[in-house]
């Protein structure tokens, strides 16, 4: 116990030190200014010193807080003058009911306090309007001999200037409620009285005996020089004692995935790739063999731009080739989808809906063999919920090369999942532009559920053809914001876009998050 007090007194600043010993002189408890003036001391130190010690259990500070109210300049004349509705009551006590202009004019009130003095006619029930008519009420006629609480608080501060509201009468306390409804009425000014109070402990601390020697907590160059930091007395420090809480910068959860996902595919040997999020409709829709007529590109899936409302189309040549695959399958030996084709059309500006447009860009400007895959922005007509957004991100993959094959791209997925932490299994399923296609489903244990994450395929010879590709091309995509609350263990997409602070500040730093549902 003696050793457990004396560490204490080591590690004590010289301004806790003084603050203890004036309660030595003074009694057990002071005020901030008793102590100031025993210490030579300033208020700052000393309710800086009176929080420390009061962390350690040695003091406790007690705040009391009083209101003090006063009455403004306007408050002043009302309280000499009446109350806009006092005096507007005081007209219909002798004529009962007046039209409201006439009313104002006999209350001697200009148009501001009229407005002011209905209005609380009508909340005290002193007077109700009947077509433009002002009639006194009974509660107003009861009300013409006697003052209302916030009158009588107004004639207790016109006498004596200020009022101290601690524990008001209940007269008091509801003539204050009313009043403060009112602006610029009463002044109201908080004055805050702390008072020290040692205790046992502290007690116990001063019974031990304090040296006032100021220790050193830093050396100088010079006392290092001199060699005097041999001579000087060192404050203790305590490994135990509270630290402030810091939120050091951190990257986004959502970019930190993201990163997380690039870093799988740079290693798995892809080149990453980007490309315009304002898309022609013939990359977003016409070059990926979806007919001009496919529900996906209406309005209500896809946002359509109004400036500029047409994009640029690409070599004559490949525009060539894309219409005849989509009329009649052109040189691939399909039979098209069996329409006229139409080049203003595909000429539509878009915000990009997927990021395989990037994947149709790439296969026209590069030669097989390649791995190609890119992360980006995406948009849709979505309604907003907990589970859908208008704009979210996807990841885009396609690797192109000779012999490859709808095992390659299993093989792929597989190594990628497993790299995220997650077993995948797949299901057939339907892309205008791929064939083979399928599903991507990951297991979640904790659930003992499966759940659908993207969507991959090998490319149709229609979308192949017309970009002058002759080897196979197996292509994936996935929604990242899905992925992501999965991996953060939210179930509301929208809290990835809410900045909620709280949120942010507890997320771990370090990759790999997998937090608890």
């Amino acid at each position: 116990m003696a050793e457990d007090i004396n560490r204490i007194i080591d590690e004590l600043h010289i301004y806790e030190k003084k603050v203890l010993k004036a309660f030595e002189s003074l009694g057990s408890k002071l005020s901030p200014e008793e102590v100031m003036e025993s210490q030579k001391m300033d208020i700052k130190p000393v309710m800086s010193a009176a929080g420390s010690l009061e962390s350690k259990g040695l003091i406790k500070v007690n705040k009391k807080v009083d209101e003090v109210i006063s009455l403004s300049s306007v408050g002043k004349l009302y309280a000499e003058e009446g109350l806009p509705e006092r005096r507007m009551l005081k007209v219909l006590g002798e004529k009962e009911a007046l039209p409201m202009g006439e009313l104002t004019k006999k209350a001697k009130l200009d148009k501001s306090e009229s407005k002011i003095a209905i209005g609380w006619l009508m909340r005290k029930r002193w007077a109700v309007i009947d077509q433009g008519t002002v009639k006194i009420t009974e509660d107003g006629k009861n009300a013409l001999g006697k003052n209302e609480n916030d009158e009588v608080l107004l004639d207790k501060l016109l006498e004596s200037q200020k009022m101290l509201l601690f524990n008001p009468s209940k007269i008091i306390q509801q003539g204050y409620d009313l009043l403060v409804k009112r602006k610029g009425l009463i002044d109201v000014k908080k004055t805050t009285k702390h008072t020290l109070e040692i205790t046992q402990k502290g007690m116990e601390i001063l019974d031990a005996g304090i040296d006032l020697v100021e220790a050193a907590t830093q050396l100088t160059h010079s006392q290092l020089k001199t060699g005097e930091w041999k001579n000087l007395k060192y404050r203790g420090y305590d490994v135990h004692a509270e630290y402030p809480e810091f939120f050091p910068g951190k990257m986004h959860p959502l970019r930190r995935i993201i990163e997380e996902i690039r870093d799988i595919f740079l290693n798995l040997g892809f080149t990453e790739s980007r490309g315009p999020i304002l898309e022609s409709a013939f990359w977003n829709f016409d070059c990926l063999f979806q007919p001009q007529d496919h529900a996906a590109r209406e309005m209500q899936d896809t946002f359509y731009i109004k400036n500029p409302q047409h994009s640029k189309l690409p070599a004559d040549d490949l525009v060539g080739r894309v219409g005849q695959a989509h009329e009649d399958g052109g040189a691939t030996g399909s039979e098209g989808w069996g329409y006229q084709w139409d080049k203003e059309v595909a000429r539509q500006s878009v915000l990009r809906t997927h990021t395989t447009c990037v994947s149709a860009r790439f296969l026209s400007e590069n030669k097989p063999p390649l791995k190609m895959f890119s992360v980006g922005r995406v948009f849709r007509r979505e309604t907003i919920t907990y589970k859908h957004l208008p704009e979210f991100h996807q990841v885009e993959g396609i690797v192109a090369a000779e012999d490859i094959n709808f095992r390659n791209l299993l093989g792929i997925l597989k190594e990628f999942y497993k790299k995220l932490g997650f077993e995948v299994r797949f299901r057939p399923a339907y892309f205008p532009y791929t064939y083979l296609s399928t599903e991507c489903e990951i297991y979640l244990p904790e659930k003992e559920s499966w759940i659908e994450l993207g969507g991959a395929g090998m490319f149709r010879p229609e979308v192949l053809e017309p970009l002058g590709v002759e080897t196979p091309v197996l292509a994936f995509g996935l929604g990242i914001e899905r992925l992501a609350m999965i991996r953060l263990g939210i179930k509301d997409i929208r809290m990835l876009y809410k900045s909620d602070l709280g949120w942010l500040r507890n997320l771990p730093v370090t990759q790999g998050i997998d937090l608890e549902d």
